[in-house]
């Protein structure tokens, strides 16, 4: 009988410490790749897209070419927010960044929501981990599309 008991007490604190979940990364959360911190110094970001680089479908609203604008103001802070396509999965980006050094980010409304979500909060001077904070609790998804060409 103490065997038996021994056994599942054993059983029961493996499977514990096995599947806890204070040991998931933010990864394993579900939060796409992002980086901690700014790149360090000397280190060449890829260019944001100007929005002379944009055509067709990718400059067909005012909103994603003045997105690529913002960007390139703040590419240090981009490169420390996820991005909540999961394009990290699909096309290898490393951050939001990434969304706009390509056209993805004139194509996606996910990455234009985030963009001016973390340029809004930039603006009134919070940091890129209170932004990337609020980027996963998903205050980006407030952002309206048809009136953010008006940001600035």
């Amino acid at each position: 009988m103490r065997t038996r008991i021994l056994a599942s007490v054993v059983l029961f604190l493996l499977v514990t410490m096995v599947s806890a979940p204070w040991l998931e990364s933010e990864a394993d959360a579900g939060v796409p790749h992002f980086n901690e911190n700014a790149p360090a110094a000397g280190t060449e970001l890829a260019p944001i897209l100007s929005k002379d680089q944009l055509w067709g479908s990718n400059a067909q609203y005012p909103y994603q070419t003045h997105a690529y604008e913002l960007a390139a103001k703040i590419p240090k802070v981009l490169y420390q927010q996820p991005c909540y396509c999961y394009c990290d999965r699909s096309m290898g980006h490393k951050s939001l960044h990434s969304c706009f050094s390509s056209t993805h980010g004139a194509e996606c409304g996910t990455c234009l929501k985030e963009l001016y979500y973390t340029y809004t909060m930039n603006k009134q001077g919070k940091t890129a981990r209170q932004i990337r904070a609020g980027i996963i609790k998903g205050d980006w998804k407030l952002i309206d599309l048809d009136t953010a060409a008006t940001i600035d």
